[in-house]
């Protein structure tokens, strides 16, 4: 293993791992059994997954080529029971579809930003260390994050920083921003970093942490277009498990959480209205929730990995094939029918 490699292995600390296979486990025991990660990063909760499970084959996805190549190391020891992907994980039906043309056993989303992309400072995602504003997941397309800061209106601005970063002070730090690239380009994060502590108020800083914190979130989330792409994805990735297998997503703010919380419930609440006497077949619930509401980390993982402070756990298990009636446009997926 390359010194990237495992230097990736000894540091990336994957987020409530045991718990993921705990809840993964008992739909990989057959032989053949497949788990789609759809957020590969540096490969730590496949892996444990492939450990845990001899009989499971992984496909992981990820849209950052970097992770790709790092996880693809650190795993080559399984064979060819591991097999990367570069994608998008909304892109899950047509990579399930291209390399194993059945229903899956497993789905397991990690969201939100790598360690590996935030442990990188070139990549721009983190405030507190110098470095250009790029911020793309997939460092070959799309705008950069400074190019984002250059182009859009105060108002847009505004609508991404109150909308994806919660943050209170919108509409100071847009204004703020607009003014200052009238005379500079804003190209480096601590540029950034440094325009948004001055924009908010002092006495607003006392708690929550760096004030940059929301403002970078939000750029993050709207240059990887992280809101649009998992609400298409959660109906797609529901819809390539077989009867039996389970998802996990973990999420790392409300935003995504939300979005999340109510793909699950939609498939877990019968469809028939409530004032009919009898519920159809048709309109059973096909998902079955395994935890109550969402899981946290505990005290002792929390106090070792940063990381796990805001993570939400959710998990299902499919009952039954979705109900023609209860399909989305992006639920329609290649390999439904044969589940």
């Amino acid at each position: 293993m390359t010194e990237p490699a495992r230097r990736a292995a000894d540091l990336h600390v994957p987020v409530l791992r045991d718990r993921c296979v705990e809840l993964l486990a008992p739909a990989l025991q057959e032989p053949g059994s497949v788990l789609v990660d759809g957020t590969l990063g540096m490969g730590g909760h496949s892996e444990a997954v492939l450990g845990a499970c001899p009989n499971a084959h992984v496909i992981g996805i990820d849209r950052d080529r970097d992770a790709i190549a790092l996880a693809s190391e650190r795993l080559v020891r399984f064979g060819d029971r591991f097999e990367a992907v570069h994608a998008t994980y909304d892109e899950i039906d047509d990579v399930v579809a291209d390399t194993v043309g059945r229903p899956v056993q497993g789905v397991l989303l990690d969201l939100g930003v790598s360690s590996l992309q935030l442990d990188v400072a070139e990549r721009g995602f983190s405030y507190s260390r110098p470095a250009p504003l790029d911020m793309r997941m997939d460092a070959s397309t799309g705008p950069t994050a400074a190019e984002l800061l250059a182009e859009l209106d105060e108002r847009e601005l505004a609508r991404i920083l109150r909308e994806y970063g919660e943050e209170r002070f919108a509409h100071r730090i847009a204004s703020a921003i607009v003014r200052e690239r009238a005379v500079t380009p804003l190209t480096t994060s601590t540029q950034l970093a440094e325009l948004v502590q001055r924009s908010v108020p002092r006495a607003s800083q006392k708690t929550g942490g760096h004030p940059a914190k929301r403002t970078f979130q939000a750029l993050r989330i709207a240059v990887n277009q992280e809101l649009d792409i998992l609400a298409d994805t959660l109906p797609r990735a529901i819809e390539v498990l077989a009867v039996g297998g389970r998802i996990v997503v973990e999420s790392y703010h409300s935003l995504e959480d939300r979005l999340v919380k109510r793909a699950l419930t939609r498939g877990a609440t019968s469809s028939a209205p409530r004032e009919w006497p009898v519920e159809p077949e048709t309109h059973r619930p096909y998902l079955d929730l395994l935890v109550r509401g969402a899981e946290k980390a505990d005290d002792g993982e929390q106090g070792t990995n940063p990381r796990a402070a805001s993570v939400r756990l959710r998990a299902a298990v499919r009952t039954r094939p979705t109900p023609d009636h209860m399909l989305t446009p992006a639920s329609t997926s290649t390999v439904r029918r044969t589940s």
